[in-house]
């Protein structure tokens, strides 16, 4: 029997559904397909922070140590470079170098750690974040 044109149901009153290939797992597929894609935008993302992180360790470990530098009178250098490796992460010392000095009436420091690769300790990348900072030499008091 056939079907009258329009109603949109079967001879026995059940809603009409067009013949459709069966798509279960599709979704899955799909998910699979992107997840390497996700994984690597996330790795990505989490490398820029990982830059930035070591630019911000590498600025403060330099005023740290320039600080320290300029309250002391004599054995500032010492005390400049002491000051700046102790405000590192156990994890990025092998990678680190710093440099502390004198010029015009100010402590410099120059603190320079190389950028690790995911997380510290992993390995690192070919470049140097350095960071470096000033501070006025304190006069002894008379």
């Amino acid at each position: 029997m056939r079907r009258p044109a329009g109603t949109g149901r079967t001879p026995d009153g059940r809603p009409h559904r067009p013949h459709r290939p069966r798509d279960r797992g599709q979704v899955t597929v799909e998910f699979l397909g992107l997840l390497p894609l996700i994984l690597g935008v996330l790795a990505l993302l989490w490398q820029f922070v990982l830059v930035g992180y070591t630019y911000t360790l590498a600025a403060h470990a330099a005023d740290r140590g320039a600080r320290a530098g300029a309250a002391l009178d004599g054995g500032g250098a010492g005390a400049c470079r002491t000051a700046a490796e102790d405000q590192l992460p156990r994890a990025w010392h092998p990678g680190s170098s710093t440099a502390c000095g004198t010029e015009a009436g100010l402590w410099k420091a120059t603190v320079r750690i190389k950028v690790p690769v995911l997380f510290p300790g992993a390995g690192a990348f070919p470049w140097t974040v350095t960071g470096s900072a000033g501070a006025a030499k304190e006069a002894a008091d008379r």
